[in-house]
């Protein structure tokens, strides 16, 4: 059994292509579809019914080039509609938060996890939850990072940069106190700041890319469904986005390998609401 059908991710900027990259690299030759609503970026610090509005949106947009599979690569987004059966409708969906939970339980040894998000997705304590359901036993240490979306979209990530550094030591100096052995990175923008994070950690914490935990769920779950393509060509990526392609264009290389070729349409907001 196979289906030649492409694999739909979105997130609310650029950060979903972690996932991305991380899906080319597990699974090259599937075609994906990415979709980044750049022009609405952050959705962190949205209230949580405008969340699931764009979430809608989004998701309908994705459905609308009949996709097989659907990966919300965003914290928010997932963390916000956790629990919420079908969201994908008749279409298999993911978010990041169980797949990064069951990561982290894998990992730690000391049984304390950190986990950083966006305002909303630390706010909506999902990851918490994942991680009690599995392993009541389990404790977590939850920090917002509202800054760190912003600084990684526009491309302030280097690890000796004094904004960075102070962004780091801030928000994970509660994690870091507490001893931690495993970190989950809750948004899929924030493995472009692991330098700086691993730094300020020291190398005894293992980093837990939510991107990179979805992409391998999702192939864990195409292969049990019969789903994956029979194709032994390259996979071809179409992205989409709500603001300028030339800018995601020009940072989309900070997420994605250079070797990735993709090609990038741009649309409105407005086409959302069609």
């Amino acid at each position: 059994m196979s289906d030649n059908r492409a694999v739909g991710v979105f997130d609310s900027g650029l950060g979903g292509l972690t996932c991305v990259s991380r899906l080319k690299d597990i699974l090259p030759h599937e075609n994906l579809i990415y979709f980044g609503d750049n022009a609405r970026v952050p959705y962190g610090s949205r209230s949580k019914e405008t969340i699931i509005e764009y979430a809608k949106q989004d998701v309908a947009f994705v459905k609308r080039h009949d996709v097989k599979m659907i990966i919300a690569a965003c914290g928010t987004v997932s963390s916000a509609v956790t629990g919420m059966k079908n969201f994908g409708g008749d279409t298999p969906f993911t978010g990041v938060v169980l797949p990064s939970a069951a990561a982290a339980l894998r990992s730690t040894r000391n049984g304390i996890i950190g986990v950083i998000g966006t305002s909303a997705t630390i706010a909506s304590g999902a990851y918490e939850k994942a991680v009690k359901e599995i392993s009541p036993a389990t404790r977590t240490v939850n920090t917002a990072c509202p800054l760190f979306v912003p600084l990684v979209e526009n491309g302030i990530t280097d690890k000796e940069d004094i904004i960075v550094k102070e962004a780091v030591r801030r928000y994970l100096y509660d994690i870091k106190c507490s001893g931690a052995d495993t970190l989950i990175m809750g948004c899929t923008h924030y493995p472009h700041l692991t330098e700086a994070i691993r730094e300020y950690l020291g190398e005894g914490v293992e980093l837990i890319s939510s991107g990179a935990a979805a992409a391998e769920y999702a192939k864990e779950l195409m292969e049990e469904n019969g789903l994956l393509t029979d194709s032994r060509a390259e996979g071809e990526l179409i992205c989409y986005t709500t603001d300028s392609a030339e800018l995601f264009d020009e940072n989309a290389g900070k997420f994605l390998e250079k070797s990735i070729k993709y090609r990038v349409d741009k649309i409105s907001v407005e086409e959302l609401y069609i």
